[in-house]
């Protein structure tokens, strides 16, 4: 795409295209007040026979519930999802954000019966560890991965545990797990 002589790029396809569904969603649950973030772009229990059931398991990770958790989320998806999708490749990525979404949304519907999930945080707190694992060429574990791991994971856990608030803690840790091993398997090859 150019604009005179501005000349723009679509670097990063999945993560591009995850933040345009994203803001899409958002729109439409503000135009809809809400009815369409609870149709489709949230995950809880329902019926394994309602073809919606499957759709949520996926949408739920477009949804969200204001423009600040939007934007706190699609930030750190651009700042991290960028630079993750051109060194793993569009699939990779495209592959973590669905394998995150899938095991947040059969989680949070096995364990939380009567809890709506949405929200991108599952797939940051991924990226963010698959980020701070992403240079072991050599075989070994980074430092900062520890470091990164210690304090997003253990921070979800005191959270988890001892505050009281609307953030699914047990989304982030799967997420970061989720990154963290994929990370591994992506860096052996």
């Amino acid at each position: 795409m150019q604009f005179g002589n501005l000349k723009f790029s679509f670097n990063a396809p999945v993560i591009l295209t995850f933040t345009i569904i994203s803001f899409i969603s958002l729109i439409l649950g503000i135009l809809t007040n809400g009815f369409t973030t609870q149709k489709f772009f949230s995950v809880y229990r329902s019926s394994l026979l309602s073809p919606m059931t499957y759709i949520r398991l996926i949408g739920h990770v477009f949804g969200h519930a204001n423009y600040s958790h939007f934007m706190g989320n699609i930030t750190l998806i651009l700042i991290t999802g960028t630079l993750l999708e051109d060194k793993y490749g569009s699939f990779n990525i495209a592959l973590i954000i669905g394998v995150t979404a899938i095991i947040t949304g059969l989680v949070n519907i096995m364990l939380f019966p009567n809890i709506m999930l949405l929200g991108a945080s599952g797939v940051v707190f991924a990226f963010i560890l698959l980020s701070s694992i992403t240079n072991t060429g050599d075989g070994s574990i980074p430092l900062t991965f520890v470091i990164v791991a210690f304090i997003y994971i253990g921070g979800q856990i005191y959270e988890g545990i001892f505050v009281s608030n609307n953030v699914s803690n047990l989304s982030h840790i799967i997420g970061g797990i989720t990154g963290a091993v994929f990370g591994y398997i992506l860096n052996i090859r």
